[in-house]
């Protein structure tokens, strides 16, 4: 069974309204995104795994990609705990990721 998540649908399960301009961004992290049919369905685990640190999968205002990012403000515990999460995702799905340097931050670029 293929899931397809439409642009619209990733809004909603990532808690943005739908508008135009959000709806704008995330078609524009969508086809910026090589690979993102294949791994996108997982991004939804992804979030509730993030949930429990303090954690979020984002728009970036900046570039036309989504971003996970974890609360600066979070005990290194818990930044921690984000990195493993985000690595053990990234490995069993083989997604790209750029690290934003020096922040609990990475950009998901495409898959392998």
């Amino acid at each position: 069974m293929h899931i397809h998540l439409t642009p619209e649908a990733l809004l909603t399960q990532l808690d943005y309204p739908v508008t135009p301009q959000t709806l704008a961004q995330m078609q524009e992290a969508v086809a910026n995104t090589p690979g993102f049919d294949h791994f996108s369905k997982h991004l939804l685990s992804l979030k509730d795994a993030l949930s429990h640190y303090n954690s979020i999968i984002a728009l970036s205002n900046s570039h036309p990609f989504l971003k996970i990012k974890c609360e600066e403000n979070s005990s290194e515990e818990t930044i921690e705990a984000f990195r493993s999460v985000v690595k053990n995702w990234r490995e069993k799905y083989k997604v790209s990721l750029q690290k934003v340097d020096e922040k609990p931050t990475y950009y998901i670029i495409g898959q392998n």
